[in-house]
This record gives C-alpha cells, sequence and structure tokens, in this order.
C-alpha cells in the first residue's frame, strides 16, 4: 500500500526544476526589507499585500502586465549584499519544497543599476547560491543548484552575455548554460545568432523562450538557432490537431519535437496566466506526457504566479489523475533533460529518486523511460 497522493507527501517527493527565475522569486519580506533600505517605492507596505499585488500582476491575463512586475523584485538586487541574500534564499526556500536538483536562471545585465560589473552581479549570486546550497547540506539535506545565465532580448547586449557565460562556464561549475529571456513577441531568437552560434562554438548549453505568439514560429527560430531545450512551448499546441477518431495528430514541428526528444520546460500556471490555455484542466502538460514528449514541471516565476513545484505537481495530479509512477517519471525528466553532468544525473535518479517513488508508492515503480 502506497502513500497517498496529496501535496504533503509531494512535497517530500524528491523533485526537479529547469525554470525558474531568481527575480522571480523573491520572499516578500526580502523585498519590504531591501526597499526600505535604498528607499524604493512599493505598491504595498506589508508582506501580505505586496504579494497579493504580485499575484494580481500575474492574473491579469496580460503578458506586458505580467512582465511590468518585475520593476519591483530587480530594483532590489542591485547591491552584491543583496544578490547573495537572493540566491541563497531562493536556495533555502527549493530544499523546504523537497527540490533536489534545480537550475535557476537570471540576467545579469538586469543588475547593474548600481555600478556593478557583470562579474561582480555573477561572483555574488554563485556565492548565495554555495552559501544555501552549505546551509541545506548542514541540516542533513541535499540540493544541487545550478546557473543558467540569461541575455535580454529586446536589449543589443546578447554577444556580451554569451561571452560572460562562456567566461564564467570554466570559472564555476554551477555555471551550465545560456538563455534568451524577456518578451518574446517583436524580439525573435534570429536576431541574436552572433550570441546564440558563440555559445554552440564554445560548447556552452542553450535553451530558449519560446512562448508567445506568433507561436510555433518561435519554437522552430529557437530549435534553428541550436536550442537544446525550449522555454515553456505552450504554443506547440498549434501544431498538435485532433484526428477522425479524436486521436492527437502532430503537425512537422511536434513530430520533430517529439522524435528528436526535444525537452519543454513548462510552467502550467504560468501558462494559464497569460493566457496562453484557459486553466489547467486544459493544459496539456500531462497529456504530453503520455504521448511520449519530455515535459517537465516548473515554476517559472514563484513569487508572481504564487506557485512551488509542489503545489505545481500536485494540481496536475489532482487534476488528471497521476500516480507515483508518472509523478516518479515528470520528476526524473527533470534531472536526465539538465545541464548537469551525466554522472551526477545518473546519481540523483539512481541514489535519490527511484528509491524514494518506489517507497512512495509501496514497491517497486518502473523510472526508465
Amino acid at each position: 500500500m502506497g502513500e497517498p497522493v496529496n501535496e504533503s507527501t509531494i512535497r517530500r517527493a524528491p523533485k526537479s526544476l529547469l525554470h525558474d527565475h531568481l527575480d522571480g522569486g523573491l520572499r516578500p519580506d526580502t523585498i519590504l526589507e531591501i526597499a526600505d533600505e535604498i528607499g524604493h517605492q512599493l505598491p504595498a507596505a506589508d508582506g501580505r499585500g505586496l504579494s497579493e499585488w504580485f499575484v494580481a500582476g500575474a492574473r491579469a491575463r496580460d503578458i506586458n502586465r505580467y512582465l511590468a512586475t518585475f520593476e519591483h523584485t530587480v530594483a532590489v538586487m542591485q547591491r552584491p549584499g543583496d544578490l547573495h541574500r537572493v540566491a541563497r534564499e531562493a536556495v533555502l526556500d527549493l530544499a523546504d519544497d523537497g527540490v533536489v536538483y534545480a537550475e535557476t536562471r537570471f540576467a545579469p545585465e538586469n543588475h547593474q543599476q548600481g555600478g556593478m560589473s557583470l562579474d561582480e552581479v555573477m561572483e555574488s549570486v554563485l556565492a548565495g547560491l554555495d552559501r544555501g546550497i552549505s546551509d541545506v547540506e548542514s541540516s542533513g539535506r541535499a540540493i544541487d543548484v545550478n546557473l543558467i545565465v540569461c541575455a535580454m532580448r529586446q536589449t543589443d547586449r546578447s554577444t556580451e552575455i554569451a561571452e560572460l557565460v562562456t567566461r564564467w562556464r570554466d570559472l564555476d561549475p554551477r555555471v551550465v548554460g545560456f538563455d534568451l529571456a524577456g518578451p518574446e513577441t517583436g524580439f525573435p531568437p534570429t536576431d541574436h545568432l552572433a550570441a546564440t552560434d558563440l555559445v554552440r562554438r564554445n560548447l556552452v548549453h542553450l535553451t530558449i523562450h519560446a512562448s508567445e505568439p506568433p507561436g510555433t514560429e518561435l519554437i522552430s527560430q529557437a530549435l534553428f538557432c541550436g536550442a537544446e531545450r525550449i522555454g515553456h512551448g505552450i504554443r506547440l499546441l498549434d501544431d498538435i490537431g485532433t484526428g477522425p477518431e479524436g486521436e492527437p495528430r502532430l503537425g512537422p514541428l511536434a513530430r520533430y519535437v517529439l522524435d528528436r526528444q526535444i525537452p519543454l520546460e513548462m510552467a502550467p500556471s504560468c501558462h494559464v496566466q497569460i493566457g496562453a490555455v484557459d486553466s489547467l484542466e486544459d493544459h496539456p502538460l500531462v497529456q504530453w506526457h503520455r504521448m511520449g514528449f519530455v515535459v517537465t514541471v516548473n515554476t517559472d516565476n514563484r513569487l508572481m504566479s504564487e506557485v512551488t513545484v509542489s503545489s505545481e505537481t500536485a494540481a496536475l495530479a489532482r487534476i488528471h489523475g497521476l500516480g507515483w509512477r508518472e509523478l516518479g517519471e515528470l520528476a526524473v525528466a527533470g534531472v536526465r533533460a539538465s545541464f548537469a553532468p551525466l554522472e551526477r544525473r545518473r546519481e540523483i535518479v539512481e541514489d535519490l529518486m527511484v528509491p524514494a517513488y518506489s517507497a512512495l508508492a509501496g514497491g517497486d515503480t518502473d523510472l526508465g523511460r
């Protein structure tokens, strides 16, 4: 007899996370404290009110309003100590949620308003991650957190950031990848071919956001740029139809993504909030997993979407009838699709995830897919 599937038991299970923005996961109290120190005006004066303001912005189903909320989180991440604190707290919060492997991402160019160099920004974040990991380990737990460096696609600094991540990849093993983030509509990834070519030539892992209109075109362009994973990828819905017997009918892009097993970094609540799907009931993540796509469960922005990996996973389990075997498969998919070294991926899956999900299921659980 296995454990019941609910948010409490899911929280105890080892989980993975590939798509989580550092500036989208701050603690409200941290924002309040730093804002008070630097004299930054916030839209609310207490933690509860501030949290509700961020969530309201995300639920407006307006991508521009959603992105505008980052004005206040980025504003309190302009000093070395503040970046260190935010990174450390992110690690602690993920560990408390049962995450054993995570990749957090951020855009260094957004954190120079106080005069820090790009290298100083990197040093502060990486030191904060290391401190957080050390604190988790001292409590008898374990977590791996690596860093993806983003360039903002609406600016002209992507080649500079690509050079930065290439240099830091050789300085710190926690720097594992490069991403193009920021507003997508009107800013296609092919505008940044010099940057994506540079990281590919230097064998840096590459993931690219592709979730806004015009939809499948951005996903195709991300693949053309050499993306190994797709950030979100929800607009692949436009290339998956229904046949005469109700069976899924894949267009050429969906077929390519499935056949090549290109991982999709999906964040269900975010996709509802930006209007890509109407509800979690309509979200295709579970259906696509059962069709054989490599899909992973992610938070995107924990503060704005008011989610954790556990809450997202529990919602999917409740709505779509997931048991421990499929929950284990989704957690394992995140580790196997990660940019961690192969040996470490195997260790996490074989030593942590397989035993844990087998125990939760009350017996052997095949997570080999």
